[in-house]
């Protein structure tokens, strides 16, 4: 069906009037009416018959003019709708974060984005390092946030958020808790370990080897820092939790802290996005500027 012909056939059945729908169209009126009648010829119907002065629809014309009013208004819509997806006003953000970062930054960020554009559909995954950074390079987000120090040439674009404190923690009633030891006092206790893939784990093997120290024995494997934590505060294990976490816990005596002598560990936080986009789509850009305080349309 030729849309440019049915187009001009809904512009003559709105205005009732060939004259009066070529003025509106800007053709002439013996182009608008050739254009009809190829149309009918298409379609093997007549869709128009003359009233007085003007036209009036047949009743295949009603059938027609009443379904190719929805398909232009459908078009209309979908224009506006382009525009606010190219503009970034509307499409989906995907964001992959590790855990840290899911629990205590991203939400406040996703909240804040969604008040200032709730027509983006918002799906985060969550997982350790190597999932979130495998989930961006592989097209499966837009953009990731990531605790970690390696990055063994990825090609990642990464912007600095924030560094984040990391403490020792273990049960409460454990012998070394509130105490400074040296970091093989330590390691001789059993670790809640988080999976292989998760920087926090290689994080704390890297301090080993630093400080030419045996890693300690694996007592719990987790995949996740929440339950790392409650193990923890069930009684069994030390771990290497990030600040934001376990101060609260341990200010309210639930687990306790282990200073290491010479020892501070902060772990850097960023924001990534792939270096083989040389521009970034308009929602990821958004995001971005909202995470890193650049402006933002209010």
């Amino acid at each position: 069906m030729n849309l440019h012909a049915l187009r001009i056939f809904v512009e003559v059945a709105s205005k009732g009037n060939v004259t009066t729908a070529a003025a509106s169209l800007s053709i002439s009126q013996p182009a608008v009416s050739a254009q009809i009648r190829k149309l009918e010829a298409e379609l093997g119907k007549r869709l128009l018959a003359p009233k007085g002065r003007g036209i009036v629809l047949t009743q295949e014309g009603q059938f027609l003019y009443a379904r190719a009013r929805r398909i232009f208004d459908w078009e209309k819509e979908l224009e506006a709708e382009w525009e606010d997806v190219k503009s970034g006003m509307r499409g989906r953000l995907r964001v992959a974060s590790t855990f840290l970062p899911s629990l205590y930054f991203v939400p406040a960020w996703l909240a804040s984005f969604k008040r200032r554009y709730e027509q983006v559909e918002v799906e985060m995954r969550t997982g350790n390092s190597q999932q979130s950074l495998q989930r961006l390079l592989r097209n499966q987000a837009d953009v990731a946030v990531i605790t970690n120090e390696s990055w063994d040439d990825h090609p990642v674009r990464k912007e600095l958020i924030t560094n984040v404190e990391y403490w020792f923690v273990v049960p409460r009633d454990h012998p070394l808790a509130g105490q400074e030891v040296p970091l093989k006092v330590l390691m001789r206790e059993p670790f809640l370990l988080r999976e292989t893939g998760s920087s926090t784990r290689e994080k704390l093997f890297s301090l080993c080897r630093e400080h030419g120290v045996a890693p300690p024995r694996v007592g719990l494997q987790y995949h996740g820092l929440v339950e790392s934590i409650q193990s923890v505060k069930a009684g069994y294990g030390a771990m290497l939790a990030p600040e934001p976490a376990v101060s609260d816990l341990v200010q309210r005596g639930e687990v306790g802290r282990v200073r290491i002598t010479g020892v501070e560990i902060e772990r850097p936080v960023y924001i990534c996005t792939r270096l083989e986009d040389e521009e970034i789509g308009p929602i990821a850009a958004r995001f971005l500027d909202l995470v890193l305080g650049r402006n933002v349309d209010n």
